[in-house]
């Protein structure tokens, strides 16, 4: 059963000071994300992606469409008690400390004293946010820091499902390989995450499925290997060798004149149309005196999907 359902939903925005216009910034978005996965939710600057999760969350309000969370109107506030919600540029009351900011959540979703305590250690330890910092005021904090109080705060009261907008915003290498980890764990708990990022290659690992928005409107939604097989993936093969060079394999076989060779530090790659070709390249190889290092295929990444989703439409103005 999907626990988010979003059927037509549009949002115009009204412009301008005196000759006021229309933007219409989401176009009839229909989607639906089931329980337990990891959806991501895709799309260029302006695209819509924050206008969306505002609509899910209640801080703005629908032109026209409605929508469903854990099989519930989004105008029923009880509802929100079981969400989680991670906002692009989270701010927080800056005198308060990571423990009391956490504490302050807890109490909100009704927790005792003592639970305060234990909810708030046990969520600012799960996004990895150095103990000897939960005492500092957040206004001493960095984006990074601040960004890790943000994930905690989303995750304070046990939530049935998760809306991350950027989460890895501000986070180094090291940082966002624990929230990734952090992200896969809420899926091992049962828990959904429905998160949007600009950090195509983290989505590409933690996906299990993901709709692209493009100017407002819905372009693409289904797993990866199914938007491959939209796309018209074909059946390219790229075999890496060493021990030989890119001029050597050329001149041995004619049978690879269609191929593409690349050389590279400790050989050459080799890319073939078909399954095929394999073989030739493989007796090519022989004769050049090369070793295989590995054969499989060429897969489109999710950038190379998401870039020919949204090519089109680079450089419009629109806002989210």
């Amino acid at each position: 059963m999907p626990v988010v359902e979003i059927e037509n939903l549009t949002k115009d925005y009204e412009v301008g000071f005196w000759r006021k216009r229309k933007v219409r910034a989401l176009d009839g978005l229909t989607l639906s994300v089931e329980g337990g996965e990891i959806f991501g939710f895709l799309g260029a600057n302006g695209a819509g992606k924050t206008t969306t999760l505002k609509l899910l969350m209640r801080l703005i309000y629908p032109t026209a469409g409605r929508a469903r969370i854990l099989g519930r109107d989004i105008n029923d506030v009880q509802m929100h008690a079981r969400i989680g919600y991670l906002p692009e540029n989270p701010y927080f009351y800056d005198y308060l400390t990571a423990r009391e900011l956490l504490s302050y959540f807890a109490e909100l979703f009704g927790y005792s004293r003592t639970e305060r305590k234990r909810v708030a250690a046990e969520v600012l330890s799960r996004v990895h946010l150095d103990e000897k910092s939960w005492d500092k005021q957040l206004r001493k904090y960095s984006k990074g820091m601040l960004q890790r109080v943000g994930l905690a705060q989303a995750l304070v009261n046990d939530p049935e499902i998760v809306f991350l907008d950027e989460p890895m915003s501000g986070l180094d290498p090291i940082g966002r390989r624990e929230v990734r980890d952090l992200i896969a764990s809420l899926r091992a708990r049962g828990t959904t995450v429905f998160m949007c990022s600009h950090i195509l290659s983290d989505i590409e690992v933690l996906c299990d499925r993901v709709a692209i928005l493009n100017r407002g409107r819905l372009s693409e939604t289904g797993t990866l290997e199914e938007l491959r097989q939209r796309a018209g993936e074909d059946r390219r093969i790229e075999i890496m060798v060493a021990g030989t060079t890119a001029e050597k394999l050329s001149s041995v076989s004619p049978a690879l004149d269609s191929a593409q060779i690349t050389p590279n530090a400790s050989g050459a790659r080799i890319e073939v149309a078909d399954e095929r070709d394999v073989d030739a390249a493989l007796a090519a190889l022989r004769i050049a005196g090369g070793r295989l290092v590995s054969v499989q295929p060429v897969r489109q990444s999710l950038e190379e999907l998401f870039v020919r989703e949204v090519a089109d439409n680079q450089g419009e103005t629109w806002k989210k």
